[in-house]
């Protein structure tokens, strides 16, 4: 007989054993981000052209917006795109449940400019 080591563990327990528990958070909290703004486009009836416009962007940054592939995202781009909606971002920091933080994030390094205007 077969034994399985996932059989009776979560979605979250597999990927987190597999070390793609971070990412695959991040690629649902953008695909998420990115239906929500195109169905507030949709019951507004915004199409793509005019929230551009409205946006005072291009199309191919808002389609960029849009992309639930891309992971490139401003702050300051989804600010304008929620207001062109009647709309705001919310963003909380949340405890992590005893989930060890991320490989990547031991690494993390501040650019000196960066850390000069944290310093002042």
């Amino acid at each position: 007989m077969i034994e399985d080591k996932n059989i009776g563990s979560t979605l979250e327990d597999f990927l987190q054993g597999e070390g793609q528990l971070e990412e695959a958070r991040q690629i649902a909290a953008k695909r998420l981000l990115g239906w929500q703004l195109q169905e507030a486009m949709k019951n507004l009836h915004i199409n793509k052209v005019e929230m551009a416009k409205r946006m005072q962007t291009s199309r191919s940054q808002l389609d960029r917006l849009l992309d639930p592939d891309n992971d490139k995202v401003r702050l300051d781009t989804l600010n304008r795109a929620a207001a062109v909606l009647g709309k705001r971002i919310k963003l909380e920091l949340v405890e992590n449940q005893g989930e060890p933080a991320p490989a990547q994030s031991a690494d993390l390094q501040i650019p000196p400019r960066t850390a000069e205007r944290l310093d002042a």
